[in-house]
């Protein structure tokens, strides 16, 4: 399988950390909620926390606050298939394509639901064929875009198409829940909205890079599913965060690298580039430490995370198009990502 196209997408709204404390403190929530949670809340925004902005589907802050299902579900239709279709036509444009040469369509997400499905609004703002296979993945958090191209991928070996469309796709401005909880109002100032797509094929064709995957792996522990998991409360998603996500991430990541590089017989000084979903400023840290690599080695993802925030699913695309602007070098690429389950994937990529 070779990846022809990369496309991203965000809302036009750009909001630093700074007007995001300054829209909170003047909200009807500050007063709702406790004295803990301002301080949490402030450190979160006012410290280095690794990200300095982040894109929303809002036309002001002051619309976040209204926290309720139907507002919430309102934002996600109006947003998310726009979203969708502005990455895919992107991937689209880069892959020199038409919407009908697209044989089947993969989209991700978990930040909203929708039926029909994400897929055929996306089929039809893009214009694919109205015998496009499309199927519609929910349930697997920030680690959502890999599972979305290992299913592409099957697709294409089994010669049912000629490309696959891979979407993956999140409002988190439409996932919002605020409470005292210190993982709820991280997790509100952490996460923006984004898309990414991404072309798949069984033929390279004449891109100006090569991107071929060679090989990936997968690792769910349910033991550890309470510790990342949107839960269903009054009628909302209530994002669940807990401080053993960057030590489960960096542990889950390095076995699945581990797997891979010791089927492919490569080490990982052999990796060129790391193209890997950030979650956060410490998750970063803590990948480093377990890899024993730099924090230079995660530049993209870093660079990714301080203008866009934690874009769940959709992040790890931003990061390999941030590679591929960068010309960085060719050879081996290592792609993964993690989330809810516990779960984590990872695919050896060569690049050339």
């Amino acid at each position: 399988m070779y990846l022809r196209g990369i496309g991203t997408a965000t809302p036009a709204a750009r909001y630093t950390k700074a007007e995001c404390l300054d829209a909170f403190q003047k909200s009807a929530w500050f007063g709702r909620l406790d004295a803990r949670s301002h301080l949490i809340a402030r450190t979160v925004l006012q410290r280095d926390n690794g990200i300095e902005a982040r894109r929303l589907a809002l036309d002001s802050l002051e619309e976040v606050f209204s926290i309720d299902p139907n507002t919430l579900g309102q934002r996600f239709l109006a947003h998310a298939p726009a979203l969708a279709a502005q990455a895919a036509e992107r991937a689209l444009i880069k892959a020199k394509l038409e919407p009908s040469d697209i044989g089947a369509i993969v989209v991700s997400t978990c930040t909203g639901y929708l039926c029909p499905g994400l897929s055929g609004y996306v089929v039809e703002r893009v214009g694919l064929r109205a015998d496009v296979q499309a199927f519609d993945l929910v349930g697997q958090g920030c680690a959502a875009a890999l599972p979305n191209l290992q299913l592409g991928r099957a697709l294409l070996v089994s010669h049912s198409c000629e490309h696959v469309l891979s979407i993956c796709v999140e409002v988190s401005s439409a996932a919002m829940y605020l409470d005292n909880d210190p993982g709820v109002l991280i997790s509100a100032c952490l996460f923006g909205d984004g898309a990414g797509a991404a072309i798949l094929s069984r033929d390279p064709a004449a891109a100006a890079r090569r991107i071929e995957w060679t090989d990936s792996t997968s690792l769910i522990d349910p033991t550890e599913r309470k510790a990342l998991m949107f839960e269903q409360r009054d009628g909302m998603l209530r994002n669940i965060l807990t401080r053993e996500v960057p030590r489960l991430a960096a542990e889950h990541a390095r076995r699945v690298l581990d797997t891979v590089l010791r089927r492919a017989g490569l080490r990982r000084n052999d990796i060129s580039a790391w193209i890997m979903h950030a979650g956060g400023r410490d998750v970063l840290l803590e990948l480093a430490r377990e890899f024993e690599l730099e924090a230079q080695d995660f530049c993209y993802s870093a660079a990714m995370l301080r203008e866009y925030g934690n874009m769940s699913s959709a992040f790890v695309y931003f990061v390999l198009e941030a590679a591929l602007t960068d010309e960085a070098p060719g050879g081996w690429w290592w792609l993964s990502s993690f989330g809810a389950g516990f779960s984590c994937h990872g695919a050896l990529l060569q690049v050339s």
